[in-house]
């Protein structure tokens, strides 16, 4: 929130102790006594703390809880107003002609950056997802599901919104070495890709056409080998398992 380790303290017995000697605050705070008068100075001239005057003795008071806690939203949603007109005007004047795979990190980061996709599409959504990625996930597709298609698979999903559809339970589904893997691919031109997040904190993002394509061709070839299944689905799991391990045997 813009304050040193050594405001902090200090600001925080004020709060504690009420009006105050700097001595009282450096002993409560465990700020140094050589530092006191400066930091308490520091915050008096942010407004943070007030200064009187009583019996010839100084003494210094927090400013009241309720009011720190509005000015700083107040301050930060100011700086949130400049940082992002500024921030999206800078985006709007680079140019990239080159197409992008970019590794993208940390669990929170991955998944806003999937809501925000989302909330960009205009046509299509095509979407391959657990469970686990659809809940995070579910009430920016809804929100989206008048207005844009959205299609693909989904595995342990009751009731998917739009047109995505349900995987068939296989032992391959089930196996606990099996990857969950989820791809979201947004008007056919931008999408991230990766495993479960709950798993590892690693997703990629492109905006390479054939990276696209392929991963879309890879999501509507699950649908139909899933529609297929479904018709006599005991015959063809085990003939699907049996051609599986032929194919990928090492």
């Amino acid at each position: 929130m813009g304050f040193n380790e050594y405001e902090s303290k200090a600001y925080l017995s004020l709060v504690k102790q009420g009006p105050v000697s700097a001595y009282q605050v450096s002993k409560d705070s465990g700020i140094p006594r050589s530092r006191i008068y400066d930091v308490l100075g520091n915050l008096s001239e942010k407004g943070i703390v007030m200064v009187e005057e009583i019996e010839a003795q100084i003494r210094y008071s927090p400013l009241p809880v309720a009011i720190f806690l509005e000015k700083a939203r107040s301050d930060w949603e100011s700086t949130y107003v400049v940082l992002e007109d500024s921030l999206k005007q800078l985006e709007t004047e680079t140019s990239r002609d080159d197409n992008r795979i970019v590794t993208l990190k940390e669990k929170q980061s991955i998944v806003s950056y999937c809501a925000s996709l989302i909330q960009k599409a205009t046509k299509r959504i095509v979407l391959s997802v657990w469970d686990d990625m659809y809940e995070l996930l579910k009430a920016e597709l809804e929100a989206v599901s008048k207005d844009v298609s959205i299609q693909g698979i989904t595995l342990h999903v009751e009731e998917p919104t739009g047109n995505l559809e349900p995987h068939r339970i296989t032992t391959f589904t089930e196996a606990p070495s099996t990857e969950r893997w989820f791809i979201l691919s947004i008007d056919s031109n931008e999408m991230i890709y990766g495993p479960s997040v709950n798993d590892r904190d690693l997703a990629f993002y492109t905006d390479d056409p054939i990276h696209i394509h392929l991963l879309e061709d890879y999501v509507w070839h699950d649908v139909l080998v899933n529609r297929l299944a479904k018709r006599n689905q005991d015959e063809l799991d085990a003939w699907i398992t049996k051609e599986r391990k032929a194919f990928f045997i090492h």
